[in-house]
Parts: structure tokens; sequence; C-alpha cells
């Protein structure tokens, strides 16, 4: 599928030692689940017969929502929160309409039943750890960074063609917004800040590109488009072309579902700053923070207008970042880790 799970999962399974005898039921078995109805086999598969399970979004109430009809629904939101919260299930599942922008429905994760049935869960994050850990007190919950999935090289000359046949010359700093565009991506809140922007200087542009994930976001971002450079799904090698074309990457994930993101990653490999949203998600990274409050408009401004005025703090920032990926996300060291994890656990189990 199109989707970065599976890129995730490909890219750890070629990179698993050797010697390690890969099926598709094994002894023990490696589920990855995301808050997607793509996932349903997998998650039914995961509570019948319980692995270790890698938890690529920390909130699955959304799964839940598409996944189940109401009294199934109810049912799950009760078994994770007590029969004393039916009232709150009743009313969230009649607002579920809401659900992709509604903070609430990132409040309950509604993990409990897949935490306590699996030998472990591994998170990427301490903020997604820490929500495993509050719905299942008893899990084992091991936190293993997001690895830097393989990218096609990029020819800069090819980068320096696309950017001139899009009108973006070398003076004038371009922003990027890539991947699955969804409502917590903050897709809105960018194009409002560019629109500004835009009528202030004229050295900003902005890059969008990706799948829109639901049609009230794309008839909500048509009005704002104007000056904007709009691709829509890419095939990899032209995606990662675009992601270098960039200056500086804005990444904001507002509410936050536990999720490491594989944008902000690919974006660290190359070597450029990236803005993210301040959440527990993100602590750690070498990346700017943007407020999630009523100021994240005004500070996200500043922050572009602040890249924006000095070549030289963009090539600093991004020369930081690229050490730090190379420092922290090795392939072949996240895939011992898994192993460690997957050994431990058919250690336990024989």
């Amino acid at each position: 599928m199109r989707s970065g799970v599976a890129d995730y999962s490909a890219a750890l399974l070629g990179a698993l030692p050797g010697d390690v005898v890969i099926g598709t039921d094994g002894e023990v078995n490696l589920y990855h689940m995301g808050n997607n109805g793509l996932h349903a086999a997998i998650y039914r598969r995961a509570i019948a017969r319980p692995g270790v399970v890698v938890l690529h979004d920390a909130v699955l109430h959304h799964f839940h929502l598409g996944a189940l009809g109401r009294e199934e629904y109810l049912g799950e939101f009760v078994y994770c929160y007590g029969d004393w919260y039916r009232g709150m299930a009743e009313e969230l599942w009649a607002g579920r309409s809401r659900s992709a922008s509604d903070e609430r429905y990132f409040r309950w994760p509604m993990l409990r039943r897949l935490a306590e049935r699996s030998l472990a869960v591994v998170v990427h994050n301490a903020g997604a750890a820490e929500m495993v850990r509050r719905e299942a007190r008893s899990a084992r919950v091991d936190v293993i960074p997001h690895l830097p999935l393989p990218a096609p090289s990029v020819d800069q000359v090819d980068v320096e063609r696309w950017r001139l046949a899009n009108g973006v010359l070398p003076s004038q700093t371009l922003f990027g917004v890539m991947g699955y565009l969804r409502e917590s991506k903050r897709v809105m809140a960018v194009l409002r800040v560019y629109a500004r922007l835009r009528e202030m200087r004229k050295d900003v542009r902005l890059l969008v590109a990706g799948q829109v994930g639901s049609n009230d976001l794309e008839r909500a971002m048509e009005p704002y488009l104007n000056g904007v450079i709009r691709e829509a799904h890419l095939p990899e090698a032209g995606f990662q072309m675009r992601a270098a074309a960039c200056d500086a990457g804005i990444n904001l994930r507002y509410p936050g579902g536990g999720e490491s993101s594989g944008m902000t990653a690919r974006w660290l490999r190359i070597g450029r700053p990236v803005l993210v949203s301040d959440t527990p998600e993100n602590e750690g990274l070498p990346c700017l923070a943007v407020g999630t409050g009523l100021s994240e408009e005004e500070e996200l401004a500043a922050l572009m207008m602040w890249l924006a005025d000095s070549v030289v703090r963009r090539r600093e920032l991004g020369r930081a970042a690229r050490e730090w990926a190379e420092r922290e996300m090795q392939l072949p060291a996240i895939a011992e880790r898994y192993w460690r994890v997957l050994s431990a656990c058919r250690c336990a189990g024989s």
C-alpha cells in the first residue's frame, strides 16, 4: 500500500540479521499497527495470536471509530476506561465526523486491549511510551527510534532545474509541507501563515506535496493555494527530489497521536531545518518547535521569517540535523534492537 508504515516494514525486514528465518507465522509475530482502517486484519490477528506490536500511532481511537459499529465502539471504550465513561463514549461517537481535528479524540488512545494482549509494545518516542503505560500499566514497552527509510540519491542539477521550472529563485527560501495531508498536520494553519507572509515579502515560497486525507480539507485548502506550488502523490524518486529542493521543512502535528514522523526523519537525513509542533513526540529532536496554542500561527510566521533571513542560519541548522541523523538513526543498529526485543519475547515464551 502507499503508506509510511508499509515502507517502514519493508525497510526493517531487509535489515534484520541474515540468519533470521522470516515467514507469515513465526515463533514470535511482529505486527505493525497504525491509526488506519488498512490495519483492521492486523489488529484482529494481533489480538488472536499475541506477538510484538509496533505502534506507529499511539492513538488508535480513529481506527476503532472506522472499524467498529456503535455498540462495539461503546463496548471497547468501556473496556478501556470503565463504565463510568459510557456517556463520554456516546458523545464521542455522535460527534465522530469531527474526530480528525477535535482534540478530545486524541485524549483517549483506546490502546488497552492491544497493549495488554501483546508480548511487547514498540513505540518510537517517549511521549508514545507514556501513552501506552497510562493505558496498560503491565505492558512491556520498548522505545526504538524511527528508522531511516531507504531513499534514492538526488542529483543537485535536477533539484535546481525543478526549482527554476517552478519559479523559485536562488534568493528565495522554499518551505515544504509534504506527505499524507490531514487536518492534524496543521495544513490550514501553514497556508494562512504563508498567505500573510507573501503579502509582506516575496522571498518566501511554499511547496505542498502529498495526497489530501479528506474532501473537506481539500475544499478548505483551495482558496489558499494561490502562489503555492501544489503537487499530489509522487513516486519515491520524485518525492525525495522535492524534499531536497526545500530549504526548510514544516511538519506540524497537533493533536499528536504518539507518532514519530518519517517525513521529519527524511528531512533531518537530507540536512534541512525542520519546524515541528512542540509536543512530547518531538522531544529530543534537533528541530525548531512551534507552540500548539493560540500563538501557533504567530510563532510559525516568526520562525519562517527567521529562517528566511539567513542562508547561513539554515545551513548550520541543516548541518546539525544531518549530523544528529547520522549518529542516532542507523538502520542496522535499529534492526538489532528489534531483534533483541523479539528474541527476549521468544525466550520468555519457550
